[in-house]
Formats: C-alpha cells, structure tokens, sequence
C-alpha cells in the first residue's frame, strides 16, 4: 500500500466483513484481530528492540508521533510515544490562539469566534480517539455588541 491508499483500508476492511453472512462476519472480524494483535506485538518488539539499541531518540518519537499512518497504527495498539494530553496540546497548537478548559476522557475547549469549531473537533477526535467527549464552545466578546450599538445611538 503506498500513498495515502492506507486511509481508505479501513473503509474496505469494513465492507469486506459486512459482505458475508453472520458465521463469515465472524470469522472475517476474528480474523482480523488476530492479524490487528499480532502486528500490535510486532510494532511494540520494533519500539523494544530500536529502545534497547539506543535508536529511541526523541527525534526519532517525533518523527513517529507526526506520521498520519505510523501514528494511527500504535494508538489502535496502546503503544503511542505521547500522552492524551501531549497529543491533544499539540493538535490544538494548529489553531493557535484557543483555551483549554480541561483536558482527560472529556475534553472541553473554548475558541475565538473566527476558528470552526468542527475542525477543532475533528483534530482532538484525530490526535486522542480515545476521549470520550468534546465540548468545544466559542468566546464571549469582549465587548458586548449591544454596548457597540448603545455607544452609537448616543452620538444620533
């Protein structure tokens, strides 16, 4: 698989599965967690061995952590380099000025009006899949527009 052809496998996996009956469903799904486990003890022996050599450098986890595909690969496996919150902090460091208001399995951000709340979303769902909830909520203004509206008609 080169490319990004690796994002649609999931999509193919899953039509492939539903495509037989109940006993093949079963079979396909127990087929592909044993395949799914046994390249998840695969990835962690390849992290084991690059550690005990040394090759484990924190370029080298950066390097892993910022590739879409390697990155996608270890969460389904528990073998992440970062931390929900590590992971969450840094997708969110994209949208540049935000608040978090808290941060664990439920994750509650505030944004400027300018920024889209959906890809805020998308980009926590994407970095931390494991967060059971988002909360992404927008700024008040600074200055109420009725105040605006209020300073205006008194110059009339």
């Amino acid at each position: 698989m080169s490319g990004d052809d690796w994002r649609a496998a999931g999509g193919r996996i899953d039509a492939l599965i539903a495509a037989g009956d109940a006993p093949a469903r079963e079979r396909a799904e127990d087929l592909v967690r044993l395949v799914a486990d046994l390249y998840g003890a695969g990835l962690q022996r390849l992290l084991e061995l690059a550690h005990a050599h040394g090759a484990l450098s924190d370029d080298l986890l950066d390097a892993i952590a910022g590739d879409d595909l390697v990155a996608s690969l270890l969460l389904v496996h528990g073998l992440h380099p970062y931390d929900v919150t590590t992971r969450v902090e840094r997708a969110l460091a994209a949208f540049g000025h935000l608040e978090i208001l808290s941060l664990g399995t439920v994750v509650r951000v505030r944004v400027l009006a300018s920024q889209d709340p959906a890809a805020v979303r998308e980009a926590i769902e994407a970095a931390a899949p494991e967060v059971e909830q988002i909360h992404v909520e927008h700024s008040q203004p600074v200055i109420p527009v009725s105040a605006l509206y209020a300073r205006v008609a008194e110059r009339r």
